[in-house]
Formats: structure tokens, sequence, C-alpha cells
């Protein structure tokens, strides 16, 4: 388990903005990942008649449909115990084996760091 206040300032930041995500458009979860030039890209959880995605995949769809070629690292604030499996293998399509994912609760502390792929 890391605590919130050893993050690195660059991933205690997408840790706010998943926050904040989650809070501004009322949904279950926030993610935001950071790509190799440092750019972030902030989604909510997508739910519509026809489409369902989660926080994290909808983040990293952002990240590919903006040129992202790969991910430095992510962070999902959610209520769950753990980061999907389908929500992982997002991830590591983009950034690799390895790349870590941060989940935190809605308090904003991590609980759970884990890694893509």
């Amino acid at each position: 388990m890391t605590e919130s206040n050893a993050l690195d300032p660059e991933d205690r930041k997408i840790v706010t903005l998943a926050r904040s995500a989650r809070a501004r458009n009322g949904v279950p979860e926030g993610a935001a990942v950071r790509d190799e030039t440092g750019r972030t890209y902030v989604a909510g959880s997508v739910e519509l008649a026809s489409l369902r995605l989660s926080a994290l995949r909808t983040a990293v769809a952002m990240a590919v449909a903006s040129g992202a070629k790969s991910l430095e690292a992510a962070a999902v604030v959610s209520e769950a115990e753990s980061v999907p499996a389908e929500d992982l293998a997002a991830v590591s399509d983009l950034g690799g084996a390895g790349t870590p994912v941060l989940l935190a609760g809605l308090d904003g502390a991590v609980r759970l760091t884990v890694s893509a792929g």
C-alpha cells in the first residue's frame, strides 16, 4: 500500500485530477493518465444505453485519440477495492506492462498501486 503523502508530485497531481473529475461529473469513478510528454487526460465513467466505459478506459481512449504514444502512470478514484483486469489491460496496451496504476478512495488517499499488464 502506498500513502498519498509519499507520492511523487506528478502522481499526486493525477490522483487530484481523477478525484476532481469524479466529483465534478457526479460519476462513480474518475481517472487520469499521464503520457510520455507529461500531458494528462482526465475522464469520468461513461454510462449510456449503448456504451459503458470505466473512467480509466475512457482516459486511455482520450490519450490515444490525442496522439499519446505511451503512458507513464494512471490513477483511478473509486469505491472499488481493486482495478478491473480490463482497465489494467487498456493501460498496458498503451503504457506497457509495468505502468503504475494508483487506486485511490473517494478521499484521494491511495489504497493500492498495481502494475498494468
